[in-house]
């Protein structure tokens, strides 16, 4: 190890800070465009797809961030990720336009990108417990997920749309500025890996990358379909609860906890048990709760987008570990970059594929797709093979 080192714990902080962070800015338009619709004078399904780019971009952006932070440097391209994000969420408040929107949204996903190659890489190189770390992180990514309804729809009823974007891009360019003066750039390169501890027999390793596009294609699809249309889906159907902005965004972020719950669970019998006896179970939650809450509303549907959300967090927990159980160091940037190059680009279709299920029938009708969708993650479990144990200390 040359130069200085960092303290493994505050680099974790701030990467779980990172995460967070990542899927707040990315889900903010979500919640902000039901309030941003009626002051633009545009429709739910007309302003929903100027997020695609942004999504697209979120997935693709991933294969040149993981290889720089491979080749290059991982601290580097993280404190370009701080300022970078925080910047566009603060243009966003300043658009005037539907390009402009555009073109800002997409900006939050060029910068967004840099989190899941390059930070996931970070948490394997640091972590004592691989499994545990990656559930905490996941906690971490999946209280963005729900502040960010939350936040935005308290910030959007009181203050307005403009300013959901303009205050958390500035606390995270804050953020950016204390991680490059606190971290260093490190060579992890000759520390012991947690992660290495589980090889695959060379002739079943098609099984784990097979395995591993199918559910990557069918979860993330899924999930960023979910999470994207549960802001509108609770506002649509609980109207006999609730119709405040603010109330709606605290059950979604209530609902999310349970997501966030099953990450740390998950993660940690991932520690303990084979991938497949954790997969296996797991990939039989999605399909018929997505298919339930098609015709279900108000308390019976958030009972149900709790198993949904418990499914599908939980599958993302499988998926991450999988690529860092099985890649070396060397690597790891660029597996994680393929795994979420496929993820996010799916996902940047199902914002369009939500918006067209959705104008021809409603939630009903994208709620059940999805749900066909699912029974791909089955498959995906019962491919996967049996695993051989390695030595801890072996490095990868």
């Amino acid at each position: 190890m040359n130069g200085p080192s960092n303290s493994p714990s505050r680099v974790i902080t701030f990467v779980n800070a990172a995460h967070f962070i990542d899927h707040y800015a990315m889900l903010i338009f979500a919640a902000a465009v039901i309030i941003m619709g009626p002051a633009l004078g545009m429709a739910y399904s007309e302003l929903l797809p100027y997020a695609t780019p942004g999504f697209i971009a979120f997935g693709a952006g991933s294969l040149v961030t993981g290889w720089l932070g491979d080749r290059w440097s991982r601290r580097h391209m993280m404190v370009i990720f701080f300022v970078g994000i925080g910047l566009s969420m603060i243009s966003v408040g300043f658009v005037q336009t539907p390009l402009q929107l555009g073109a800002a949204l997409l900006a939050i996903g060029i910068f967004a990108s840099i989190y899941h190659p390059v930070g996931t890489a970070m948490i394997v190189s640091y972590a004592e417990k691989l499994g545990a770390q990656m559930g905490i992180n996941g906690v971490w990514g999946n209280l963005g997920v729900a502040s960010s309804a939350l936040v935005t729809g308290v910030i959007g009823q009181y203050l307005g749309w403009r300013w959901a974007f303009i205050v958390p891009g500035t606390v995270t360019v804050l953020i950016g500025i204390v991680f490059a003066m606190t971290v260093v750039h490190e060579d992890r390169k000759g520390s012991r890996q947690a992660a290495a501890q589980v090889r695959v027999a060379k002739e079943d390793m098609w099984r784990v990358v097979l395995s591993l596009l199918i559910v990557v294609i069918a979860i993330s699809t899924t999930f960023n379909a979910v999470t994207v249309a549960l802001p509108k889906l609770f506002a649509e159907r609980l109207a006999d609860l609730t119709r405040s902005p603010a109330l709606l965004g605290v059950i979604a972020a209530g609902v999310y906890v349970f997501g966030a719950m099953t990450q740390y669970t998950i993660g940690k019998l991932l520690d303990r048990y084979s991938l497949k006896t954790v997969a296996l179970p797991l990939s039989f939650l999605l399909a018929p709760f997505l298919y339930l809450a098609a015709s279900l509303s108000n308390l019976p549907l958030i009972v149900v987008s709790i198993g949904i959300v418990m499914g599908a967090f939980g599958q993302v927990t499988v998926n991450d570990a999988m690529v860092g159980k099985y890649t070396t160091e060397e690597w790891r940037s660029r597996a994680y970059a393929v795994r979420y190059f496929v993820g996010f680009t799916a996902a940047g279709a199902s914002v369009g594929l939500v918006a067209w299920l959705y104008d021809q029938g409603g939630f009903s009708m994208m709620l059940r797709a999805f749900a066909a969708l699912c029974l791909l993650a089955i498959a995906a479990a019962i491919i996967l093979p049996r695993e051989i144990r390695t030595p801890a200390t072996q490095a990868g």
